[in-house]
């Protein structure tokens, strides 16, 4: 829904424009990969009902695989509510659904393209002990790991927004020296390389080889949806780390800025993503 400002407690206020589109973060990011080139697949479970039916035709038109997308008749299909304000900024209320019935058995036979991978990411927020287990296979494998939650020893790459570090790391990040700050602590946890994503500030890295954060800024745009902005983001990182690995990590990470940065200029979360054809030359 898109209404002029944010609504306080309780309060009725008038909204603009209302429409339905696909989200949910993994999906997202492989929408986003899969947009820019990348081969991929996407591992999870809908309901067997209208929302379901029309998500896993919405998977195979991005050309993402759906081997290991189940139906279920026991859930229905996860959803979001999410009001935008003009400027951009949202708030999201998620519903999980069927996301929460995603089991072990689900994982072993999707095992093997698991193993395969040459990027693995993972989300934790819904079925945590399932990623975990996704992890192990993808960190025996000697898969990159691309990882937006905890269990800090075994991921290549940690990326969490301003709002995740706060509640991870108790630091609240209102500037680049806060950002800083938090990704030393993570870093201190295990991580071998800290992103911290900082909106249109763009993102701060540190990596434990050289343990000093470095600002990434993104570039100037005027934001009309920020609704998937980081998972377009992190859907572009997986891209760069599996096609274009002798990049530096800094300018993988400036590129997949730029990726997001043009998904913010448009409505809608996956609606948004661009497709590699639309994109700057220059960031392939």
């Amino acid at each position: 829904s898109l209404t002029t400002r944010l609504p306080k407690a309780g309060e009725t206020i008038l909204g603009q424009k209302f429409f339905v589109g696909f989200g949910g973060k993994g999906a997202n990011q492989c929408v986003q990969s899969a947009r820019l080139g990348a081969k991929t697949s996407l591992i999870c479970k809908v309901g067997s009902d209208s929302f379901g039916n029309d998500y896993v035709a919405n998977l195979k038109k991005n050309g993402i695989s759906t081997a290991f997308v189940g139906q279920t008749t026991d859930a229905a299909t996860g959803t979001a509510s999410i009001i935008v304000n003009s400027e951009g900024q949202n708030v999201i209320v998620i519903v999980p659904g069927a996301n929460l019935l995603l089991n072990f058995e689900d994982l072993k036979r999707a095992s093997d393209v698991i193993c395969k991978a040459k990027v693995v990411v993972c989300q934790l927020e819904i079925t945590p002990a399932v990623s975990l287990e996704a992890l192990k296979m993808a960190h025996a494998s000697g898969a990159k790991i691309l990882f937006m939650f905890q269990l800090y020893s075994f991921w290549n790459i940690f990326c969490c927004c301003c709002y995740l570090a706060e509640i991870l790391t108790g630091i609240p990040v209102g500037n680049l020296e806060d950002a800083g700050k938090v990704g030393r602590m993570l870093l201190g946890r295990g991580c071998k390389l800290v992103i911290v994503t900082l909106g249109a500030e763009g993102c701060m890295m540190i990596s434990g080889d050289e343990g000093i954060p470095k600002h990434v800024p993104a570039g100037k745009v005027r934001a009309v949806d920020t609704t998937g902005a980081g998972d377009s983001f992190v859907g572009a990182l997986a891209f760069y780390l599996a096609y274009y690995p002798k990049l530096s990590m800094e300018e993988m990470i400036r590129k997949s800025n730029c990726v997001a940065s043009v998904s913010v200029q448009a409505p809608g979360t996956q609606s948004s993503y661009p497709y590699r054809k639309d994109l700057p030359q220059d960031l392939f």
